[in-house]
């Protein structure tokens, strides 16, 4: 079975920095998208970050310029470097990956943003 499993999260001040992993687990070999996504409180899921086999990113506005999604093709596991962090990045982040046309969610961690 395919297992997603991210890590990284914590309480951070504002303006600090996290890094956040996902490993995936199972016999795969090439996974064609991952990603990570968010839900804070009250607000619905957002797409944060996408990296795509092809080597391609997008950000969501909202993190552009701060946050980072890198990829280690070796390792199945997919990073996303979060700097000068908000109060508004407070959220439940979550991997996805896509591998075979079908889609694998991790079951998140928890970003805290103090002032």
């Amino acid at each position: 079975q395919v297992q997603v499993v991210e890590s990284g999260g914590g309480l951070v001040q504002a303006g600090g920095s996290l890094r956040l992993s996902c490993a995936v687990s199972g016999t795969i070999l090439d996974i064609g998208v991952m990603s990570w996504y968010r839900q804070g409180p009250g607000k619905q899921d957002e797409l944060v970050a996408m990296s795509t086999s092809g080597g391609a990113t997008h950000y969501a506005d909202s993190v552009k310029g701060r946050f980072t999604i890198s990829r280690d093709n070796a390792g199945k596991t997919v990073y996303l470097q979060m700097d000068s962090l908000k109060p508004e990045d407070t959220a439940v982040y979550e991997c996805k990956i896509i591998y075979r046309a079908k889609e694998y969610w991790g079951q998140g961690t928890q970003v805290t943003v103090v002032s």
